[in-house]
């Protein structure tokens, strides 16, 4: 499908979620018999992994800045790929590698919380959001919100996966924190997937992506695409990036997701170099209408989109930047205790 396209069907989606429609689905009714086969098949094969429940990485990051400024909070919301299920060391989780990365740039410690939840679908944010609302130990600056494949998966309708997503973003924006979503990752790469379910995972993952990106730029939040997650390195590299059970990030996997987000959660808190803030002809970063950033930032690993100005004559635009990515700096082993 041409990014054009894709533009198109990303657009139809986030209306629908918008103005309340309900029909538009992510496969077409005609593939469903042999796409329903594949999914039994690809279950008996994934299975859960050794691990049924992500290590908890909550906590302080930072020690060598601490007894200076007020810790930064962080929050991760989402599912199993927020809650870094798939590895045993919480210092392994995205969580912790972005709490680590954000304490070295800000050089400020960082206090993580992490209310994402193993299998949650889109309509499982309202409830954790509730929960980032009513901490009693302050609202966080900047929360990270990565969900989508379950969506996916249980065949949720794209437009209802968008109106989820985006009322978190709105109330969470509304609160005061900044907010980047990790958009659905490219299912198409998992290993026991066969085709045809492979081509439509990958379809139903982009058109996906690209309406939550809309969704997101809509309400003032900003998106990576974490098509590198289950991406292009994925299906070149394996048994290095996924975990035992072949379906969840391994910690290479995890820490390559961790360097694609880590500068967009940077530059929402005015953190990263204001060189870099300026788009770059020469890596095709611009200003283009929502729909077409988003449907190009599907397509491409690791891309952010964020608004720009409110409206043009064919809608609403966004900045797309390819952001430069850096090494993830080491910090704490683990965190403290909250």
């Amino acid at each position: 499908m041409s990014s054009l396209s894709r533009a198109r069907v990303a657009r139809r989606i986030a209306a629908g979620a918008a103005y309340g429609g309900g029909g538009i689905g992510l496969l077409g009714a005609a593939t469903v018999g042999v796409v329903l086969a594949e999914v039994q098949l690809a279950k008996r094969q994934v299975g859960h992994g050794r691990s049924p429940h992500p290590p908890s990485a909550d906590g302080l990051y930072g020690y060598a800045y601490a007894g200076g400024e007020e810790p930064l909070r962080l929050t991760m919301l989402g599912d199993s790929t927020a809650a870094g299920q798939g590895v045993h060391r919480a210092r392994q989780t995205p969580g912790a590698l972005l709490a680590s990365g954000l304490a070295a740039v800000a050089e400020r410690p960082v206090r993580l919380r992490n209310v994402a939840l193993p299998g949650a679908q889109s309509d499982d944010l309202d409830r954790q959001v509730r929960l980032v609302l009513s901490d009693p130990d302050g609202l966080p600056e900047v929360c990270v919100i990565m969900v989508g494949a379950n969506d996916v998966t249980h065949r949720m309708p794209a437009t209802r996966s968008v109106r989820h997503l985006s009322a978190a973003v709105r109330r969470l924006r509304t609160a005061g924190a900044e907010v980047i979503v990790g958009t659905c990752p490219d299912l198409g790469t998992i290993e026991p997937v066969h085709r045809p379910l492979r081509w439509f995972a990958r379809r139903a993952s982009r058109q996906l992506a690209a309406a939550q990106t809309i969704g997101t730029v809509e309400q003032g939040g900003r998106t990576v695409s974490l098509g590198d997650l289950l991406g292009p390195e994925f299906a070149e590299n394996p048994r290095e990036l996924f975990g035992p059970d072949s379906y969840h990030p391994s910690a290479e996997g995890y820490a390559t997701a961790a360097m694609a987000v880590l500068p967009t959660v940077c530059a929402a808190l005015g953190l990263w170099p204001a060189d870099e803030e300026r788009p770059d002809v020469a890596r095709r970063e611009g200003f283009l209408p929502v729909a077409r950033a988003a449907a190009e930032a599907a397509s491409e690993p690791g891309t952010e989109v964020a608004a720009a100005m409110p409206t043009g004559p064919r809608g609403p635009w966004a900045l797309l930047k390819r952001r430069r990515r850096r090494r993830v700096p080491a910090s704490d082993p683990a965190p403290s205790s909250p």
